[in-house]
């Protein structure tokens, strides 16, 4: 085996590395971008719920803003006991956070930063080209 393979070797192994740590972390993280996206959007409905509808359809509409606000309640309340343990962090959390910037320093040690960017790229694509296909909701 030669110097290029054994680089492409660790290359895809750290790929793979970096891959299945940040899916493991964004698990914890992306609920909390979520639920402010989700905030923010309320806020807009709620908005434009105020003036924008006729009295029959703002019953209607208005019950179903409350069920999203509820159910942004439930996803707040669901991310809080994910990734925190009482008043400590989830020490899970910790570690894929610790183990996540590790895996970048050696990457960036091993292959350079040119190399790090392209790997997040490449786990960027993965995710958007997940959501694009997937046919749930």
């Amino acid at each position: 085996m030669n110097k290029q393979d054994m680089r492409n070797l660790q290359k895809r192994y750290f790929v793979w590395l970096y891959k299945t740590t940040k899916e493991a972390f964004d698990k914890y993280e992306r609920k909390f971008t979520q639920t402010e996206i989700d905030e923010d959007i309320l806020l807009e409905m709620e908005s434009t719920l105020l003036g924008a509808y006729l009295p029959h359809e703002k019953e209607a509409l208005e019950k179903l803003v409350n069920d999203f606000r509820e159910y942004i309640s439930n996803k707040e309340k669901t991310c809080m006991e994910l990734k925190y343990q009482g008043k400590k962090t989830n020490p899970d959390f910790i570690f894929l956070d610790m183990k996540l910037n590790t895996i970048e320093k050696l990457i960036t040690k091993e292959l350079g930063r040119r190399a790090l960017e392209e790997i997040k790229g490449l786990y960027e694509l993965e995710m958007m080209q997940r959501i694009l296909r997937s046919t749930e909701h």
